[in-house]
């Protein structure tokens, strides 16, 4: 017997196991050799007691083992579960499997290529988009506005194009055109995935994919045009040349101005024919095809001309890496600023202004609904015609608008006796507060003589119009002054001239009009008087950035301003139909009005909706309601009183505005509301002479002026404002307003308390005393100089001044801001 046969035996009770064969020796009687002695008997017998104990042990071992053998079957049958998931998991996806699927997928899908190949042919004729039809617009009432979208389009052979100038293209769009095979794979098989997750249109298309988009198939986003597309671009490379299919992208493209084609572009931006175009003049075009309408530069933002700048500069630089243009050569050309646009016949009038805002509104409603992906192909579905367009427009707001406009002072322009009123230009926009809808917009004497829209255009400063916003904020936010007072109506601010800011990193002292010294005045009387200083510390009191936060919620566009006090003056750039859409929303309590010029808009494939005019409110119905009563007393008491409060046409409709007079004399504007009609009218000084920089109106006209020659916003603009205003809106009724603070809800003003400041004076002395009721701003030290200045308004002297950075002295001293009769509204 083994060790290991010993060692059982042992866990069995300690006895030696016996062999099979000899086991029924124990039933045999013990021989002599087997006779155990006395002596040995009892060390046997403690044995056989330590075995039972033993044996007993075993047996307790034997149960936990069972117990053991259970759970271990237990875990082994869900070890054997797991194992067959995991087996099946092996049987089913095993590399064989895989790579047959794998296979399969790429056969099914070369053969469904094959079949579409087949049985997609190269279209005979062109697409219905490329046939174009007209555009037909209507007032709101239905009646026809105009007809606009005869095909402007001359086919010219490329042979008639110079080499360098069709080269051009090819730089910008497709550098590998004369040795690719027609398309793009990697940039189609981006352009399928980014369709179907829904990302829109992406570059990457070559020049034969392009030109078979245009002229044989659609703009629209689907995975199957792309597929046509890739698969006509293959046959048509295969069957037709190069020179072809560059003479039918060249010839197919839309530029900008109405201009399909090279032939039409050559002229609409160079008056030259195609054959007579440079190699500079012909890069700008390439660049142009990226995005026609803010590449345009005579209609391009500031930055819209640097980006097209950039892409002209592109063009060049990949000709000469392409070594099709001498790198000398190169470093001598110049951008070609290109001619100024001429309108298409029939535009002439407001017709071209209210067309040309009317497609803008409409390209950005395709891009909002989805219905185009980007900007470039919605103004590529516009300018493909079949559009029924209906604007908001109201006929006779309309005629009443340009009446008032030619009566108050076209009718009075004599550029003959006096060349600066050949500079003058006119823009107004006119909203209803309650719907949003551009009732009458006024772009500008006619559309064929000045092609930029003066009602839209953002190129100029609004100037103290901006002021309401900076007291919108302060009370939206419940800001508070220098003393730790909330900023009210009734607030008391230093009217000094030229007084350093308080609490600014950035020094900032604006100048008075006139240099006028107001000392402590309330916010109403500020207003009234448009006194630069107060709305400086003002907006310093607030917060720059939420002055600006405010501004852009009201409508206005702050996206690149910085938050210095210099905005305080209005010194961004704004339209009249932005500032339309601003004290819209102060007229409706707050809730945001989006001007909108579109009342429906349709085709044989889409109909769009119009925009979402009125949405929620961006300040509070307290706020907007008393930044309204204060603009009454502006009207009532302050810079617009003769031209609107004292007009024969008023037949005691209330009003609220704001007059403006920007740096340098360079834009004048009134803007004003009744509770049923917002109306914003601005006056530029543009130079008759290109390339059309801006000039102050100073003396201008023979009308309403200050001594000094300046046209200001009490004077034309409000003037025109009250002639439309009181002559369409003969509707008498009163400002819904939940305030206690303002000219329009308070029977006097109340007169402020002293300054804190000994140093601050009134310039006389107030009529009563001085109510505790009202904190003022605590004066600035004298030690914060400004490190820069911006000048402020010039208002005219017959009325209560507003402010400019220079000007002579006042002509009668400032009446006493103190005097409670200031401000006083109507009840």
């Amino acid at each position: 017997m083994g060790r290991a046969d010993d060692r059982r035996a042992r866990q069995r009770g300690g006895r030696r196991a016996a062999p099979k064969n000899r086991s029924s020796r124990t039933d045999a009687p013990p021989t002599r050799s087997e006779t155990v002695s006395p002596a040995e008997s009892a060390p046997a017998a403690a044995g056989a007691a330590t075995g039972a104990a033993a044996g007993a042990a075993a047996t307790g071992g034997r149960a936990a083992a069972r117990r053991g053998a259970k759970k271990g079957a237990k875990a082994g049958q869900a070890g054997e579960a797991g194992k067959a998931d995991r087996s099946l998991i092996r049987r089913m996806f095993t590399w064989k499997k895989v790579l047959g699927t794998f296979l399969a997928v790429c056969v099914l899908t070369i053969g469904a290529f094959i079949l579409l190949y087949m049985t997609t042919p190269i279209p005979d004729t062109a697409n219905a988009d490329a046939q174009l039809q007209s555009n037909v617009y209507k007032y709101s009432d239905g009646t026809l506005l105009t007809r606009e979208g005869k095909l402007n389009r001359e086919n010219v052979d490329l042979a008639d194009v110079p080499k360098a100038v069709q080269r051009t293209f090819v730089a910008a769009e497709n550098k590998s055109f004369y040795d690719d095979a027609g398309v793009d794979l990697r940039g189609t098989a981006r352009g399928v995935l980014n369709t179907v997750m829904g990302k829109g249109a992406q570059g990457g298309s070559t020049i034969t994919q392009q030109y078979v988009k245009n002229y044989y198939l659609t703009q629209e986003q689907t995975v199957t045009r792309k597929l046509k597309e890739l698969v006509i671009s293959l046959k048509l490379d295969r069957e037709e040349s190069k020179e072809y299919i560059l003479a039918g992208y060249i010839n197919t493209s839309y530029y900008g101005r109405g201009a399909y084609g090279i032939q039409a572009a050559a002229q609409a931006y160079y008056r030259v024919d195609a054959d007579k175009l440079t190699v500079p003049q012909g890069a700008y075009l390439a660049a142009l095809l990226q995005a026609p309408s803010q590449y345009d530069w005579h209609a391009a933002s500031d930055t819209g001309k640097r980006l097209v700048q950039q892409r002209w500069n592109y063009v060049l630089n990949n000709m000469v890496e392409q070594k099709w243009l001498d790198k000398t050569e190169r470093a001598g050309m110049t951008f070609p600023v290109p001619k100024e646009p001429k309108a298409a016949p029939g535009m002439q009038g407001q017709v071209g202004y209210l067309v040309d805002a009317a497609n803008g509104e409409l390209e950005k409603q395709l891009v909002s609904q989805g219905v185009a992906s980007n900007a470039k192909e919605a103004e590529a579905m516009v300018n493909a015609g079949g559009w029924n367009i209906t604007l908001n427009i109201d006929k006779k707001k309309q005629q009443a608008l340009e009446a008032s406009v030619k009566d108050q002072l076209t009718s009075k322009l004599d550029p003959k006796e006096r060349s600066v009123d050949a500079d003058v230009q006119a823009g107004a926009a006119s909203v209803d507060p309650k719907t949003g809808a551009v009732v009458a917009m006024y772009g500008g004497v006619d559309y064929i003589k000045h092609y930029v829209n003066n009602a839209t255009r953002t190129d100029y400063q609004p100037a103290s119009t901006f002021k309401p916003v900076i007291l919108a904020a302060a009370l939206d936010k419940a800001a508070k002054t220098q003393d730790g007072d909330e900023i009210t109506a009734n607030s008391v601010y230093d009217g000094t001239s030229k007084r350093p800011v308080e609490g600014s990193d950035i020094g900032f002292a604006p100048e008075n009009e006139d240099d006028v010294d107001y000392g402590d005045v309330t916010v109403q009387t500020a207003m009234n008087k448009s006194i630069n200083s107060v709305f400086a510390q003002m907006g310093v009191d607030v917060g720059m950035d939420e002055v600006l936060k405010t501004a852009s919620d009201l409508g206005m566009d702050t996206e690149d301003l910085k938050a210095v006090p210099a905005q305080t003056l209005g010194t961004m750039g704004a339209s009249p139909l932005q500032m339309a859409g601003v004290y819209a929303t102060l007229d409706n309590h707050g809730k945001k009005v989006t001007p909108t010029l579109i009342k429906s808009a349709e085709n044989s494939a889409h109909s769009v909706k119009a925009a979402d005019a009125i949405g929620e409110s961006v300040i509070s119905r307290e706020a907007a309601d008393s930044v309204t009563s204060v603009l009454t007393g502006v009207v009532d008491d302050g810079t617009a009183k003769k031209s609107v409060r004292d007009n024969a046409l008023r037949k005691g409709q209330k009003v609220a505005g704001k007059t403006g007079t920007s740096d340098n004399n360079k834009s004048a504007w009134f803007t004003g509301y009744t509770p049923d009609l917002v109306t914003s009218v601005g006056l530029f000084g543009e130079s008759a002479k290109p390339p059309h920089p801006q000039v102050p109106l100073t003396g201008a006209t023979n009308g309403l002026k200050s001594d000094e020659g300046r046209v200001n916003g009490g004077g034309f603009p409000a003037q025109i404002w009250a002639a439309y205003t009181f002559g369409v809106s003969t509707k008498v009724s009163k400002f819904d307003l939940e305030t206690d603070q303002g000219a329009a809800v308070q029977t006097s003003s109340p007169s402020p308390s002293a300054s804190s400041s000994p140093s601050e004076k009134p310039s006389q002395s107030p009529s009563s005393s001085p109510s505790p009721s009202s904190s003022p701003s605590r004066s600035p030290s004298p030690s914060q100089t400004p490190t820069t200045q911006e000048p402020s308004e010039s208002p005219t002297t017959s009325e209560p001044s507003e402010s400019p950075t220079t000007g002579g002295p006042s002509t009668e001293p400032p009446e006493n801001p103190l005097d409670p009769q200031l401000g006083q509204g109507e009840q």
